[in-house]
Formats: structure tokens, sequence, C-alpha cells
């Protein structure tokens, strides 16, 4: 199964600035969030990009992308009817294929010489199934992401077979339905924000939106998909930083920085502050 198409969703009303937002890659050169995500997916031999973006903005994505800016496709969500809308905006341009998924205010960053969006299409051109890049997470920060249950692929590390997803759960719900054998006590595998997704997803977030009276989330439609068809879920050798929350940016920023060409610099710099404090 090669992926050959992805998706980002930009179109969040709390959200639809940060990819604008400038970011230092590890080469030492400022560009935007976005040009860093665009990279991300390129590295994983994407050929086609779709961006979702709210009315009016596909301008200024098309700028932010830089040299990247001629693979893109825009799609515009009005009258938005949530996340599994936004996704299926972009049906037309998927044509029936399996199609990298990303969120548009997190970054990602690789711990190996392959970008995380590499690592996952990788595994999914193995498996030929949905699969979703997932993080090993603490019990006091689940209620921020998705998390999924499961079990472990035999002979297979960091791999795991998918039954179930909830969106935020309580601690309470994920001690109860989430607990995944191999994991450390207190820690659960939660969404990366990066997913390869089948055509069927796409058939299970079209009956949604036409069953719902207002929104269509895709963590719904992730479980659906997990009683559906093989629904895999793969621990990348990375970490996600959600921009939208406070100090994500800055955080991303320094981890990027630390496995790039300024890294005694930086170094150089926190001791400093760190020693005038």
């Amino acid at each position: 199964m090669k992926i050959r198409k992805a998706v980002i969703t930009a179109a969040g009303e709390s959200h639809s600035n940060l990819p604008l937002q400038s970011v230092v890659d590890r080469e030492g050169l400022p560009g935007t969030a976005l040009h860093r995500t665009l990279d991300e997916v390129i590295e994983a031999g994407i050929e086609q990009i779709a961006i979702v973006v709210r009315p009016g903005q596909s301008d200024r994505y098309l700028s932010a992308a830089g040299s990247h800016a001629g693979r893109l496709v825009f799609f515009e969500q009005d009258n938005p009817r949530g996340y599994g809308d936004a996704i299926l905006r972009t049906e037309d341009f998927i044509e029936n294929e399996a199609i990298l998924h990303l969120v548009s205010d997190h970054l990602y960053v690789s711990r190996t010489q392959k970008s995380c969006a590499a690592q996952l299409c990788e595994m999914a051109a193995v498996h030929k199934c949905s699969i979703s890049a997932i993080q090993p997470t603490r019990e006091n920060e689940i209620i921020y992401f998705g998390t999924v249950g499961g079990r472990p692929v035999a002979q297979q590390d960091r791999l795991y077979e998918v039954t179930t997803v909830v969106e935020k759960p309580t601690p309470t719900i994920a001690e109860q339905e989430l607990i995944v054998a191999g994991q450390r006590s207190g820690y659960y595998l939660c969404l990366f924000g990066m997913h390869v997704l089948t055509p069927t997803l796409f058939r299970i977030l079209r009956s949604n939106l036409n069953a719902a009276e207002k929104t269509v989330d895709l963590t719904t439609s992730l479980d659906q998909l997990a009683q559906t068809e093989r629904y895999l879920a793969f621990e990348v050798e990375g970490s996600r930083f959600d921009t939208g929350y406070k100090y994500g940016l800055m955080l991303a920023q320094l981890a990027i920085s630390m496995g790039g060409v300024d890294r005694d610099l930086i170094l150089t710099e926190l001791v400093g502050l760190m020693a005038h404090r």
C-alpha cells in the first residue's frame, strides 16, 4: 500500500493561525510551522497535499508554504460540522486511496533519521491497513488526547491492534477500558495527531455526517473503524508538541533545536538563564 496523498486539517477556529507562526529548523533556518509540517510530509514520500482551511485563508497558507506551495490544493470548510467534516471535504481529492492525515496545530520531532510520518507510512505499507501514530502519555494528561485500547501485536515492537478509541477519557474510564499490556503503570497510548487512513474511514465519516444533527468527530469514527476492519496503532520514535497549548510552541522549538546545528548555543543559553534565576 503506497501512500501518495496527505490531508492536513487547519480549519479549527482556535488554531487556524498556529501553522503560520515562525519556527527555526534543525539547520538553523527560520520558516513557518506549516513549512516544517510540509517537510515532514514530503520526507514520507507524499506527492500531493490537501489543506483544509477556514474561508479566505488559502492565500496566507500558500505564502507560508514557501517552496512547497506547488504541491498544495486547498479546501475551505464553510458551515463547519466538526473535525470529521473537515476531513470529508477532501473526499474528491482522495479518490478512494489510503492517505496520510496530520493535524496542523502539532509539530513532530523524530528521534531517528526518518521523520515520524515516514515511520508511520512505512508501517502502513507493510500491514496494508489504517494505522494511527501513538505516544505513551501520563495519566494526568490523557484528558487532552484521544486514547486507544487494544493489545500488542505478537513479535512486533511498539505495534498494537486497536479495539477501542475514546476521546479525552477521564482517568477512571481509562483504567476501566484503556489499559494496554506492557505499558508502564499510569501511562496510556494517546493519539499523536497523525494517521494513515483507508477509504473505509471515509465511508464511516460520510455515514456519521449524514446521520448527525450537529458535528462529527474523528475519534468516534476511528472507534467504529476498529469494529469494522483491522486497525493498528504504532508508537513512532518521536514526540508531538501541541502548539495550541501553553508553552507548546516553545517546547517544540527547543526539541527541534536540541537535535540541530544550534544545540550547543541553545544549551549555553539555557544554562545562562538558569544561573540568573
